[in-house]
């Protein structure tokens, strides 16, 4: 009887490909508030026509956000086809120069503080047991089989760069006519303050900085982009 083949488990994302998947979700979002509020509130203020401020709205938010998907989707695949080159190359000295390969294990673990017999011993203990899986951790942080994922990274940036941009667009176009500035103002606000809480928190950087610079650098591009429509 033919033997059955268990079906391969999935393997769980690492904390490394979460992370990439947030970070281009941030970048995503700040990119898609402050490129469609630029668009906004240029053309609102040239014009007072509903329709074409939402058209353009509409169409810079959709370039956008298929703009960001695309860069990270070449970004991430570059660097995917590098760790895949590194592996290959790391796989191919294991064979041709194992020697180098275990003074590289023993180096590492030599930095680490271990004495260089300590560290000898554990390099050649791991690359008995798992030569690639070690060589590639300890040389370039790679952790073998486990690769950024640009699918991941391209869908999350067009998800939060259409997400982002929504806001300010409905805000402008939907407001009633009297308030739509202070509700795009507020709206820009707040979500440049949100994406500058969550960058920092994946960054481990400060917080209130991150907010305050966020809102600020989305204040500043409203003025200019409101002077730049009031010349036409």
């Amino acid at each position: 009887m033919d033997q059955v083949k268990a079906p391969k488990k999935r393997q769980k994302q690492t904390m490394a490909e979460k992370l990439n998947t947030l970070r281009a979700g941030v970048l995503g979002s700040n990119d898609g508030i402050l490129t469609v509020v630029g668009v906004l509130v240029s053309v609102a203020a040239a014009t007072t026509n509903q329709f074409t401020i939402f058209i353009a709205g509409l169409s810079d938010l959709l370039a956008c956000a298929f703009s960001m998907a695309s860069g990270e989707y070449a970004s991430v695949s570059t660097q995917k086809d590098t760790e895949r080159a590194a592996v290959e190359k790391e796989e191919r000295l294991l064979k041709e120069d194992f020697d180098s390969e275990c003074q590289a294990v023993t180096d590492y673990y030599v930095k680490k503080g271990l004495t260089e017999a300590t560290s000898h011993k554990i390099a050649q203990d791991l690359l008995q047991k798992e030569p690639l899986q070690t060589v590639v951790r300890v040389k370039y942080g790679i952790q073998l089989g486990h690769y950024m994922n640009p699918w991941n990274a391209a869908f999350a940036s067009l998800v939060s760069a259409s997400a982002g941009g929504i806001f300010p667009l409905c805000a402008m176009t939907f407001s009633p006519a009297p308030y739509k500035w202070y509700v795009t103002i507020l709206a820009v606000a707040l979500t440049s303050a949100l994406t500058g809480y969550i960058s920092s928190k994946l960054g481990n950087g400060l917080t209130k900085v991150a907010v305050i610079r966020n809102v600020i650098i989305g204040l500043i591009t409203i003025t200019i982009h409101y002077g730049v429509g009031k010349l036409f």
